[in-house]
C-alpha cells in the first residue's frame, strides 16, 4: 500500500491502516469476484464426434442423453464446436473457408447456418437451441474463432455500437495460422472493442453460458508462439459488459506457463496442450504438460488438458475415418485418472447416445468426480522413470487420493508408494476408486502391480 502510519495514542493511525487495508481487500475482491467456474466445468462438446458439421438434431440427441444419464453426476455443459456458421455438413479442410458463404448478420456477427440449425431461422440465432438446453436443466455453450469474418471485411460491414467498419479494425497481418475464416482484430482502434462487445451482446441475448474461444493462446511447434493478450482482454471485457455470467475457455494450447497470471485473470480455463486425440503418445505428453501447471490449479481457474475422445468419434470422417477410440482399456484408465487428479475440466468428445457401458462407467463414477471437483492440493508426488504418482487431499477428511501410473511399454510393474510420502503412518485402508472395491489395510506402503500404460486411482485413509 505504501502507507506506514504509526498507531497514535487513540489508535487513529491504526484506523487509517485498517481503512486502507479494507479498501485494498475490497479492490482485490472485486478483481477476483469473477467466480463463474468454482469447480472444473464438465460437459459434452461436439468436436471429437462431429468435427465442423454437427447438426441441431445430433446436438439435441447428445444433450438429451446428458440430461437423462449424466446430469445427476455433475455433467451440465452442452457445447456446439466450430464452424456452426457454415452450411456444410461434410468433411472439410481448414484452409478453404474463403470459398464458403458465411451465415452472418448486417454487423458481421456469425449466425447459425439454418440448414444445420433449423430453429435459427428468421434471425433467431441460437436462442431456441439454448432455450431447449436450459429446459433440460443444462447449460449451453458455443465455440468461436478469434477475430472478425473475412467476408465481413470484404463487404466492409458496419460495427454495431460504433461508427467504424470491418476494414477499420481488421488486422490483415494477424490471421489464424490454421484457418482462413477470420482476420484478427486490432482492438486498439476505434471499433475493435466494440466488435467484441457486439458479438458477446448477441450471445448473451441467445442465452449462451460458455464460450470456447479459439486461436487465442497457443505455442504449438513448429509455429511461433501466438498469445493474443489484447484480444483475450477484449473478449473478457465484452463478457463483463454483457451482464451475463459466461464462462470463458481459451483454446487451443499449449499455453505457455509464462502467461499463467494473464490467463488466470481473464479466463476461467485455458488449454495446456494442442488438440488431444486417442493416441498414447499424447496421453504420455500430458504428464509433462500438467506438471508445469500444478501451481495454477484452482480455485475458480483451471488448466485444461482438453477433451475426452472416448467412445464413437470422427463420425464426419475428418481428418480420419469414423472409429471407436483407439485407446486401450488400460490407456483409457490412465487418461481418466490423470484428468481427474489434475482437476482438468472434463468435456466428453464421443457421441453420447452410442456410448459403450465401460466408458460410461467412468463418467458416472461419483467418487472420481468428487476428486475432480472437490479435492485439494493436487500435485505430482513423484516421477521415477515409468513410475508416476499424483496425490490430492480429500475434501472433508484427512484421507488422500492417490493416482498411480505405469507409463512404460515393457510389461507389468509394481508402483509402490510409501505412507510417509503421503504424510501418513501405520496401517492405512485402501479403496480402489475405479473398481469400487475395498482392498484392505496396508502397513507402511501400498504397491499395486499395474499393466503397461495402466493406472489405478485410490483413496488412502489412516486407521
Amino acid at each position: 500500500m505504501g502507507n506506514h502510519h504509526k498507531p497514535g495514542i487513540f489508535g487513529i493511525g491504526c484506523v487509517m491502516l485498517i481503512s486502507a487495508a479494507t479498501l485494498s481487500n475490497a479492490q482485490e475482491a472485486k478483481k477476483t469476484a469473477r467466480s463463474l467456474a468454482p469447480t472444473p466445468p464438465m460437459g459434452w462438446n461436439s468436436y471429437d464426434a462431429y468435427g465442423a458439421g454437427v447438426t441441431e438434431q445430433e446436438f439435441k440427441a447428445n444433450a438429451d442423453y446428458m440430461a437423462k444419464n449424466l446430469a445427476k453426476h455433475g455433467w451440465k455443459y452442452a457445447v456446439v464446436d466450430y464452424y456452426w456458421y457454415f452450411a456444410h455438413t461434410k468433411p472439410v479442410q481448414f484452409t478453404d473457408q474463403e470459398l464458403w458463404e458465411v451465415s452472418m448478420d448486417n454487423f458481421g456477427r456469425m449466425m447459425p447456418a439454418e440448414n444445420r440449425f433449423p430453429s435459427a431461422a428468421g434471425g433467431k440465432g441460437f436462442k431456441p437451441l439454448a432455450d431447449y438446453v436450459h429446459r433440460l436443466g443444462l447449460k449451453f455453450g458455443i465455440h468461436i474463432m478469434r477475430g472478425i469474418p473475412r467476408e465481413a471485411v470484404k463487404k466492409n460491414l458496419s460495427i454495431l455500437g460504433s461508427e467504424a467498419h470491418a476494414q477499420d479494425v481488421a488486422n490483415l497481418q494477424n490471421p489464424c495460422p490454421w484457418s482462413t475464416a477470420m482476420h484478427g482484430i486490432d482492438v486498439s482502434k476505434p471499433g475493435g472493442q466494440e466488435y467484441y462487445d457486439s458479438i458477446v451482446k448477441l450471445y448473451a441475448e441467445w442465452g449462451v453460458d460458455y464460450i470456447k474461444a479459439d486461436d487465442m493462446s497457443w505455442a504449438e511447434p513448429p509455429a511461433a508462439e501466438t498469445f493474443h493478450a489484447a484480444e483475450i482482454e477484449a473478449l473478457h471485457k465484452a463478457i463483463e459488459k454483457s451482464g451475463r455470467p459466461i464462462v470463458l475457455s481459451l483454446s487451443p494450447g499449449p499455453t505457455n506457463p509464462a502467461h499463467a497470471e494473464h490467463v488466470r485473470q481473464y479466463a476461467e480455463l485455458w488449454r495446456i496442450s494442442g488438440d488431444f486425440w486417442d493416441d498414447w503418445k499424447l496421453v504420455k505428453k500430458q504428464f509433462e504438460l500438467g506438471r508445469s501447471w500444478i501451481p495454477s490449479i484452482g480455485p475458480d481457474r483451471w488448466p485444461d488438458a482438453d477433451m475426452l475422445p472416448l467412445g464413437r468419434i470422427q463420425i464426419r470422417g475428418f481428418p480420419e475415418p469414423e472409429r471407436r477410440s483407439r485407446l486401450t482399456p488400460d490407456e483409457v484408465r490412465t487418461h481418466m485418472s490423470l484428468w481427474v487428479i489434475f482437476r482438468s475440466p472434463l468435456m466428453i468428445g464421443g457421441d453420447l447416445p452410442s456410448m459403450d457401458a465401460a466408458t460410461l462407467a467412468y463418467f458416472t463414477n461419483d467418487e472420481a468426480i468428487t476428486i475432480n471437483q472437490r479435492s485439494k492440493n493436487n500435485r505430482e508426488l513423484f516421477a521415477r522413470g515409468d513410475q508416476i504418482a499424483w496425490v490430492a487431499d480429500a475434501p472433508n477428511d484427512k484421507a488422500k487420493y492417490v493416482a498411480l501410473f505405469n507409463s512404460g511399454d515393457a510389461g507389468p510393474m509394481e508402483v509402490p508408494v510409501e505412507w510417509a510420502e503421503l504424510g501418513l503412518s501405520g496401517k492405512c485402508a485402501v479403496h480402489d476408486v475405479w473398481e469400487k472395491k475395498y482392498l484392505g489395510k496396508m502397513e507402511g506402503k501400498f504397491a499395486p502391480t499395474l499393466p503397461p500404460h495402466g493406472a489405478g486411482l485410490y483413496k488412502v485413509t489412516a486407521r
